[in-house]
C-alpha cells in the first residue's frame, strides 16, 4: 500500500470520527435547544393561556387605606331624541330619586324648534328647550346640552347639513349660551355645551375637506369666546361614536395649534369588553398628556351601554350587571360617565330591546329595568374610597365607607358570555378590634347577616358568585 493509500484511509478515519463525534453531540445540542426554548417561551406562552383562561379574585380590603371621596361617574344621565318633544316630565320623580349631577340632551335645536329668521335676522324661540331644561332642574340636575342638529333656518340642506354660513351656526350657540348661562336669563351655574353629536355618523363629518368638524367647532368656540355676563360653563366635544385617532388626536392638536377653548374631551363607547373603557382613558390621556392648554382637560363618555343597537339585555338582568361592571371600569379613569338612555321611546310593546331604564308612558305608568336599580345599588356606597386589590378577570369590586365609618363593599362577576361562577376569597385587613356584622345583599335580591366574633384585625371569609351576579357587602362595628 503506498504512502498515498494510508494518507487517504487516515483522512477517512479521520473524517469518520469527526461524524461519531458530531452525532454524539446532537442530543446535547438539542437538550440545549428545548432548555433555551423552555426558559424563554414558557414565560410568554403561561401570559397567553392565563389570558384566555381568565385570573380568578382573591379580594382583600383595607379599611384604612382611604383614597379619597369616591369617584361616581354613573351619576350622569342622557335622553336621546326619541320624540319630539320634552320626554321627561313622567319620569322625573324616578329620576330625581337616583340623584343625577347632569342630565345631557340632544336634538335640542330640530326637536323644539328653537331657531327661525324673520326680516333676513335670526330668531329664537326657547319656550320648548325651557320646558325640557326645567324638568332637568327639577330632578336636582344640571343640564348637559348638545349642540345638535343643524337649524332649518340656517342649513345648507337637513338637520345634519353644515351651516350656509358658520358665523350664523356662532351665532346660534353664542345665544343658546347666553340664555342659559347669562346671569340675566336662566341663570344657569356649570351648564356643559357639547358641539354636535356623534359627527361622524349624523352628517358624515371628517376632520378634513368640505364637511369638517374642526369649522363647527372653531365657529363654536369663538362664539363661546364672546359671551359676557354668563355664569361658569364648559363646552367641548367631539361626541364620536368611539375613540379615534384621526378624530379626537386630531383635535387635541387642532385645538392647541388654533389656541381654541376645550374644557372636555368627549366620545361615545358601546361595548362588551370592559377593558375597552379603561383602555379609552389611557390612550384619549396619552394623547393630551404635555400639552400645557389642557392640562386641565377632561374627558366625558357622553353615551355608553353594552350594544349601540336595541338587545334584550337593555330590559333585564345583563344590562344592569354590564352597568355595574362598567361603572367599576370608568372610576377614576373618565370623569363623567353618560348612561344611555333615561326613557324608551314608543315601540309597538312595552319592552322592545331599547336603551332606557325606563319603559314610556304609552303602555301605562313607566316601569324601572333592571339598569335603573343598578344605578341605585350603586347609590348605595359611602361618600369615601378605599382600598381594594385582588380583581380578577370577571370579578370586579369597589370598597367604600360611610359616614358612620361602616365599609360598603360592591362585588360584581360579568361574564359577557354569561357562563363564569367563581368563589372569591375577601379579607379585610385593619379593621377595628370587637365584634361586627357582615351582611350580604344581592342585586335584586335577598339579604342575610352574619354577626362575627373577633379579636383579630384581620378577617377572612369566601363568597360565591354566578355568572353576571352581584352583592354589596355592608360591614357594621
Amino acid at each position: 500500500m503506498s504512502d498515498n493509500c494510508w494518507s487517504r484511509y487516515g483522512k477517512v478515519k479521520v473524517m469518520s470520527d469527526r461524524k461519531r463525534l458530531f452525532r454524539g453531540l446532537i442530543p446535547l445540542i438539542v437538550g440545549l435547544f428545548v432548555i433555551i426554548l423552555v426558559v424563554v417561551a414558557l414565560p410568554t406562552a403561561l401570559q397567553y393561556v392565563g389570558k384566555a383562561a381568565g385570573v380568578p379574585a382573591n379580594l382583600v380590603y383595607n379599611y384604612e387605606g382611604v383614597l379619597g371621596k369616591i369617584p361616581e361617574p354613573w351619576r350622569n344621565l342622557g335622553q336621546g331624541g326619541e320624540e319630539p318633544k320634552e320626554m321627561l316630565a313622567p319620569v322625573a320623580t324616578a329620576v330625581k330619586a337616583l340623584q343625577p349631577e347632569y342630565i345631557r340632551l340632544d336634538h335640542i335645536y330640530d326637536a323644539f324648534k328653537v331657531v327661525g329668521r324673520a326680516n333676513g335676522q335670526l330668531t329664537y324661540d326657547w319656550s320648548g328647550l325651557d320646558g325640557a331644561v326645567d324638568v332637568i332642574l327639577s330632578t336636582g340636575a344640571k343640564p348637559f346640552l348638545s349642540l345638535s342638529y343643524m337649524p332649518d333656518a340656517i342649513s345648507t340642506g337637513d338637520m345634519v347639513s353644515p351651516a350656509k354660513d358658520w358665523n350664523e351656526w356662532g351665532q346660534v350657540v353664542q345665544a343658546t349660551i347666553e340664555h342659559y348661562s347669562g346671569r340675566n336669563q336662566k341663570n344657569i351655574s356649570g351648564i356643559i355645551y357639547e358641539v354636535w353629536n356623534e359627527p361622524d355618523l349624523f352628517g358624515g363629518y371628517k376632520t378634513y375637506g368640505d364637511k369638517n368638524y374642526f369649522d363647527m367647532y372653531t365657529a363654536s368656540a369663538r362664539a363661546a369666546g364672546r359671551v359676557r355676563g354668563a355664569n361658569p360653563f364648559e363646552i367641548g366635544g367631539p361626541a364620536t361614536t368611539g375613540l379615534y385617532q384621526n378624530w379626537e388626536e386630531r383635535m387635541i392638536k387642532f385645538v392647541d395649534a388654533n389656541n381654541l377653548r376645550m374644557d372636555f374631551l368627549s366620545w361615545h363607547r358601546y361595548s362588551y369588553d370592559l377593558e375597552q373603557y379603561e383602555r379609552d382613558a389611557r390612550q384619549a390621556r396619552k394623547w393630551a398628556e404635555n400639552i400645557p392648554a389642557l392640562v386641565n382637560l377632561k374627558f366625558y363618555v357622553t353615551e355608553w351601554g353594552h350594544d349601540s343597537e336595541i338587545d334584550p339585555g337593555y330590559d333585564g338582568r345583563f344590562g344592569a350587571i354590564h352597568t355595574l361592571a362598567g361603572a367599576r371600569a370608568m372610576m377614576g379613569a373618565i370623569d363623567r360617565a353618560f348612561l344611555f338612555e333615561i326613557k324608551d321611546g314608543p315601540g309597538a310593546e312595552k319592552y322592545w330591546g331599547r336603551w332606557g331604564i325606563l319603559t314610556h308612558e304609552k303602555f301605562g305608568a313607566p316601569e324601572k329595568k333592571p339598569r335603573y336599580y343598578a344605578l341605585q345599588f350603586l347609590n348605595n356606597l359611602g361618600p369615601y374610597r378605599t382600598s381594594v386589590s385582588g380583581e380578577g378577570s370577571w370579578v370586579k369590586s369597589i370598597a367604600s365607607i360611610d359616614d358612620q365609618g361602616n365599609l360598603k363593599i360592591m362585588v360584581v362577576n360579568y361574564d359577557p358570555k354569561g357562563a363564569h361562577s367563581e368563589s372569591v376569597p375577601m379579607t379585610f385587613e385593619n379593621l377595628p378590634k370587637g365584634n361586627f356584622k357582615i351582611t350580604r345583599t344581592e342585586f335584586m335580591g335577598s339579604s342575610r347577616t352574619l354577626n362575627v366574633a373577633t379579636t383579630s384585625a384581620t378577617w377572612k371569609t369566601s363568597e360565591f358568585f354566578t355568572p353576571n351576579s352581584a352583592a354589596v357587602f355592608t360591614v357594621e362595628f
